[in-house]
């Protein structure tokens, strides 16, 4: 069973920064994407950065030069540095991963619970 564990969200003032961090844990062999997506009430889940085990990259166009996704291969691990943070970017954030499980392989695509990110003064 794979999964994956959020945390770092909380409350911060506009232009403030808050970084979000994700972990792998389980039977993984690899993650082939790992990355993060968010949800505002009323509105529909968006895709926000994503970032493959080579390093390429993909973000969201609201969130370019704003946002930083970087990851960890050795740990499973991806993190969101999140600067110049507007009232906007207010949403549940979760984390996301797709690879292949250790032997008997399976392929698997998790979602986290996701964490708060609040943007107010």
């Amino acid at each position: 069973q794979v999964q994956v564990v959020e945390s770092g969200g909380g409350l911060v003032q506009p232009g403030g920064s808050l970084r979000l961090s994700c972990a792998g844990v389980g039977r993984i062999f690899t993650i082939y994407t790992m990355g993060w997506h968010r949800q505002d009430p009323g509105k529909p889940r968006e895709l926000v950065a994503t970032i493959t085990s080579d390093g390429s990259t993909n973000y969201a166009d609201s969130v370019k030069g704003r946002f930083t996704i970087s990851r960890d291969n050795t740990k499973n691990m991806v993190n969101l540095q999140m600067n110049s943070l507007k009232p906007e970017d207010t949403a549940v954030y979760y984390c996301n991963a797709y690879g292949q499980t250790l032997a008997p392989t399976r392929m698997f695509n998790v979602w986290g619970q996701g964490t708060q990110v609040t943007v107010s003064s």
